[in-house]
């Protein structure tokens, strides 16, 4: 079974028991701060039930047969908070259960304009009672504490009807953790602290055992029906019940609306939390169930008005950009001074931790559409200088280190080839504070954070690089991007992050001269950043004219692909790293990552070439690989190839291809399919700050269309075969450049611009049995 094609939504009709967890991921609702997976509202049959509040984690130790200076000792996993999804309805005192009696009819329906999940189900129970029921959730993007779900039944005769609304803490969940350490700390994670419950509503107060994390959640109903009812509600340590018992007569209805508040704190109390999520459920009642419904509504319609990417010729292609585009807004729409992680709160993968994954394909997405969720994953990365900077002085740098993986800002990953050794996360997060200043002109965030982020990461490169008279600014002993070389001298990627880095911090305290007196940044520091950048090391192998990956990469043995089978694959786990390390095989984009990030530092033919050598060793046992590799595709001429790349990242969960899709959906690569649209179709780049277009359109599609915002300017790029039409929806002209031709475009005055034909791209092949895997 699959989805149903539709341009606005995301539908499953049926019920496939064996598919639940990975549509429980993919019909996930968030709003950046709450995350509530697809979970069936009885709670059962089930996949992977969740619910989560962004930054709120269990510590656990990590794991290490021997220990090392400097290696991380606590690390930190996501917890499944108390569950307020669950309403259970009893016919004629048999539950409802879709594993039993008849299931006459079952849909489910996500709405990317109502930002609602639909379900509406036919029902016969093993006796013959017939019910439908049909629901509605939301999570608001207006009311950040709150979710709300309409729950409707409709007998076919006369009936009884018993509904149970639930608050159940410490859920029991299978865990699959292969640590356990990590199995323990989420064994009843959460110790009870409150317990109330009067008249329709009910709060329950947890905290967690090691972190001291504390959370509440709430319930409050309304109920609307024409027929006598009764109702009852307790609450004891980790659940809280609200009881309906009604007879309904055939043709009427009982309607129950529930609504949830979640909040949590590391410093609050519990009466304070209490007292925040009753004040969320008092907003929510106000408002009102349609009044959350047209707040929702009305909020999207703002963001698709700056969002949206339109395709004509590929239907599904069509629904998977925009099912990307929603859950990307769902990450980190509401925020706030907390980290995007690398599934959202779609699920418990990667133990919940935000990645680099976050700045490099994130936060473009979002600094041109929704700029204040860019900006508040930004002020995140702010809040945790102090611990950057910590974690490189015990690594005997200065600046700011910041973590390979983590949820509250301290490094967590145990394994320091690809996490310490990962310095280039700090040039990660410096470029996106630029990228983002550059496309809002936000100077209260450029004084308030940005400036301070991009002194302390230009200080880091200064102390792990040095000057070498023969090759330069060298950074040596780094991992980039690609996990299948570690601990490399001059990583590509890693240096011209460096450079960028390094004139930006000075960019900055140009225009911040007081900010940077007060950071004490000398003139002698200034000079020294701009005479490293100058000099930053490029290796360059000369006789096969490709840039090298890292210093010596193409002079590493070959991996034998030919004799690699499907199921050696990924080859993480299942040949050791230390061969991985010695061949040329690549886990994902690096180099043509930094020819899509840094462009400006290659010439159009070396990016052909180093395309071509770099795409036959590039295995992409990793999802963040093909929407990179379709901008430098479509870049080259290799219009079928990137197009080709965009189906793999728009379906990387659509169509589960990499098998994991059950912990969550994959942030990176949905970012990754707006990338390849917008950067590698729409031929967008930024470099030094400028806004350019080269658009093409693949011989897969008619035509195409993005909206974009760039400060004040909203505006829309408009690609067939022969011509682009770009045209302001709202704000002042647009400047901007059309392959190389500047141009500026006036409100109501659209510009149509030819396109000239695409370079001739050189032959390209990909290892053996690694070409792209978007649909069939």
């Amino acid at each position: 079974m699959s989805y149903l094609t539709d341009p606005w939504k995301l539908a499953w009709r049926g019920l496939d028991v064996d598919s639940l967890d990975r549509t429980e991921s993919s019909f996930a609702l968030s709003n950046g701060h709450i995350g509530l997976r697809g979970t069936l509202e009885e709670g059962e049959p089930r996949g992977l039930p969740g619910t989560y509040l962004n930054g709120f984690y269990e510590e656990h130790q990590l794991p290490y047969g021997e220990g090392g200076y400097g290696y991380p000792e606590a690390g930190q996993t996501v917890v499944n908070v108390t569950d307020g999804k669950i309403i259970r309805l009893l016919v004629e005192d048999e539950p409802l259960d879709m594993r039993y009696g008849r299931a006459l009819s079952h849909e489910r329906v996500l709405d990317f304009r109502s930002g609602t999940l639909r379900r509406e189900t036919e029902w016969e129970s093993p006796t013959g009672r017939r019910v439908t029921v049909r629901t509605e959730r939301l999570v608001s993007f207006t009311q950040r504490a709150v979710a709300a779900i309409h729950y409707e039944i409709e007998p076919a005769d006369d009936i009884q009807l018993v509904v149970q609304s639930d608050l159940l803490a410490n859920e029991p969940i299978e865990q699959r953790s292969g640590d356990p350490r990590v199995a323990a700390a989420l064994d009843n994670p959460l110790v009870a602290d409150f317990a109330v419950a009067d008249g329709s509503r009910a709060v329950l107060a947890h905290h967690t055992r090691k972190s001291g994390l504390r959370m509440a959640a709430a319930m409050d109903h309304t109920v609307d029906t024409k027929d006598n009812l009764r109702t009852n509600i307790h609450a004891e340590e980790d659940l809280a019940r609200f009881t309906v018992a009604v007879d309904v007569p055939r043709g009427g209805r009982l309607r129950l609306t529930k609504y949830l508040g979640y909040g949590w704190s590391a410093n609050r109390s519990v009466p304070a939390l209490r007292a925040q999520v009753e004040a969320a459920l008092d907003g929510a009642l106000q408002t009102g169930w349609e009044g959350l419904l047209a707040e929702q509504r009305a909020f999207l319609d703002r963001f698709w008005a700056a969002a949206d990417v339109e395709v004509d010729g590929d239907e599904r292609v069509q629904q998977a950009i925009r099912f990307a585009l929603f859950h990307v807004l769902q990450a980190g729409a509401r925020g706030e001074t907390r980290a995007i992680a690398g599934k959202g709160l779609t699920g418990p993968g990667y133990d919940g931790h935000a990645f680099w994954d976050s700045e490099i394909f994130v936060l473009p997405l979002l600094t041109y559409t929704v700029p204040e969720a860019a900006r508040d994953a930004l002020r995140w990365r702010h809040s945790t200088l102090d611990k950057a900077r910590e974690r490189a002085r015990q690594l005997g740098q200065r600046g700011a280190a910041f973590p390979w993986r983590s949820i509250n800002g301290a490094e967590c990953s145990a394994y320091w080839p690809a996490g310490t050794a990962a310095f280039h996360v700090s040039g990660d997060v410096a470029y996106a504070t630029a990228q983002y200043v550059a496309a809002t002109g936000d100077e209260e965030f450029d004084r308030e954070c940005g400036t301070e982020i991009l002194v302390e990461t230009a200080r880091l490169w200064m102390a792990l690089g040095h000057h070498d008279p023969h090759d330069g600014f060298r950074i040596d002993g780094v991992t980039g991007p690609d996990e299948y070389s570690a601990v490399v001298d001059n990583n590509v990627y890693t240096n011209l992050i460096a450079q960028k880095n390094l004139r930006e911090a000075a960019a900055a305290c140009g225009r911040q001269p007081d900010l940077a007196r007060r950071l004490e940044v000398t003139g002698e520091e200034l000079s020294e950043w701009a005479k490293a950048a100058d000099r930053m090391a490029i290796p360059y192998d000369r006789k096969l004219e490709v840039h090298e990956q890292a210093e010596g990469f193409t002079a590493h043995a070959e991996w034998d692909f030919a004799n690699t089978p499907e199921s050696g694959y990924p080859l993480l786990l299942n040949y050791p790293y230390f061969d991985l390390y010695r061949k040329q095989v690549i886990k994902q984009a690096d180099l043509v990552l930094a020819m899509h990030l840094r462009g400006d530092a290659f010439s159009p033919e070396e990016k052909a070439r180093n395309f071509a050598y770099y795409e036959a060793r590039t295995v992409r046992d990793s999802s963040l690989s093909a929407g990179t590799q379709a901008v430098l595709a479509a870049e080259i001429g290799h219009l079928d190839l990137a197009y080709s790349y965009l189906l793999e990242a728009a379906f990387t969960d659509l169509d589960d291809l990499h098998s994991n899709s059950r912990n969550g959906l994959h942030m990176a690569s949905l970012a990754g399919a707006w990338t390849a649209m917008v950067a590698g179709f729409g031929g967008m780049r930024d470099h030094d700050g400028r806004l350019s277009f080269a658009p093409r359109t693949p011989p897969a599609l008619n035509r195409f269309s993005f909206r974009m915002r760039l400060r004040e300017t909203c505006f829309c790029v408009t690609v067939d075969r022969e011509s682009a039409t770009y045209r302001v929806v709202a704000g002042p002209p647009l400047h901007t450049s059309h392959h190389g031709e500047a141009i500026v475009v006036e409100p109501g005055a659209e510009v149509t611009l030819p396109i000239p034909p695409a370079p001739e791209p050189p032959k390209v092949s990909q290892p053996e049995g690694r070409e792209p895997r978007g649909r069939g």
